[in-house]
């Protein structure tokens, strides 16, 4: 009898920092999740993985991607246009795959003015945007956008913002397909990997809280399939999430002059992600000024900082470092 929810997992080599790249694959649906990285080895690499799951390219019906990072996304409209298969995305997040060109130009022009607004050196914004070579994709492609709720291949679609605006979890019933907002070994950037998120930290938590929330009181929770890795424990996870967000929104507030200090001008995020992070060149630059920017709002926002200055963003700590305990609460 075949089985709707029974899921396939095809392993891509290791591309990234968070290691590598997991495809999922649900035969008796006709559905692929995160096909992966563009390029000839992640094609053959998913083409064989398709064969040996019992569902070959041209049974494919569905091709679905939880958010816009190539190392998901890449290779998708291949396989939709051979497949002759429906491409689906979030709404936010599709644009930036259906009109990868024009949209990559427009990314590129909105992480520069997000760098220069975080005090990133000129020299480093050059860097970032000068360094971000174009992905082999097509320049334009159909794309279907679904939104919170939505069917897609039988299974409800679940808006998970914070890693990107669009992010995009699956929910099988019994398995839980979370992409990138939940992984087993790293947390999920949160601040330079969308720059167009104006709050990307309480967006994130609000996000892992309501995954919590949609299984609480339930018999068990589901099996949590990341994008990264194989399963993972989603409340354990989560936990362990929240509990690095807090300590590091207190080593944020850490690294800011008091507010009573007549003599400061505020720390930018960029010096304060240099604190936090050390030297930081191209996409890591980027990912660390938005780590820094995010826990950074996040702190205003409970009072424990204070934003001073426009472009670049300047910011002093109000009162002590907060501990981590009080910064966000353990569900």
């Amino acid at each position: 009898m075949p089985d709707p929810t029974r899921i396939e997992r095809i392993t891509h080599a290791a591309a990234t920092p968070e290691g590598e790249n997991s495809t999922y694959v649900l035969p008796d649906s006709g559905l692929v999740v995160d096909p992966g990285p563009p390029g000839d080895p992640s094609w053959e690499t998913v083409t064989a993985g398709l064969d040996a799951a019992g569902l070959p390219v041209d049974a494919v019906e569905t091709v679905a991607v939880t958010h816009w990072h190539a190392d998901h996304a890449g290779v998708a409209p291949r396989l939709a246009a051979a497949a002759d298969a429906e491409l689906v995305l979030h709404r936010a997040d599709a644009p930036l795959v259906a009109d990868y060109a024009a949209e990559r130009e427009r990314r590129l022009d909105r992480d520069a003015r997000r760098l220069r607004e975080w005090g990133a050196p000129e020299a480093v914004v050059s860097e970032v945007v000068d360094g971000d070579a174009p992905s082999p994709m097509p320049d334009e492609c159909p794309v279907t956008a679904v939104e919170d709720g939505d069917a897609v291949a039988g299974l409800d679609a679940v808006h998970t913002p914070g890693h990107t605006a669009g992010h995009l979890a699956l929910d099988a019933g019994d398995a839980l397909l979370v992409g990138d907002a939940v992984l087993p070994t790293y947390t999920p950037n949160v601040g330079g990997s969308d720059t167009r998120l104006e709050s990307a930290l309480s967006t994130y938590l609000d996000t892992v809280d309501g995954l919590l929330d949609r299984f609480d009181g339930g018999d068990a929770v589901p099996d949590a399939y990341p994008g990264h890795g194989s399963t993972v424990d989603l409340p354990a996870r989560i936990r362990t999430i929240r509990r690095h967000h807090a300590e590091r929104v207190r080593d944020a507030v850490a690294a800011l002059p008091p507010a009573d200090d007549v003599d400061t001008t505020g720390r930018t995020p960029w010096a304060v992600a240099v604190d936090l992070f050390g030297e930081m060149a191209g996409v890591h630059a980027k990912m660390g000024a938005g780590e820094a920017a995010a826990h950074l709002s996040f702190a205003v926002g409970l009072g424990f900082a204070e934003r001073v200055g426009e472009t670049p963003a300047r910011y002093v700590r109000r009162g002590a470092v907060p501990e981590p305990e009080s910064v966000v609460d353990h569900p």
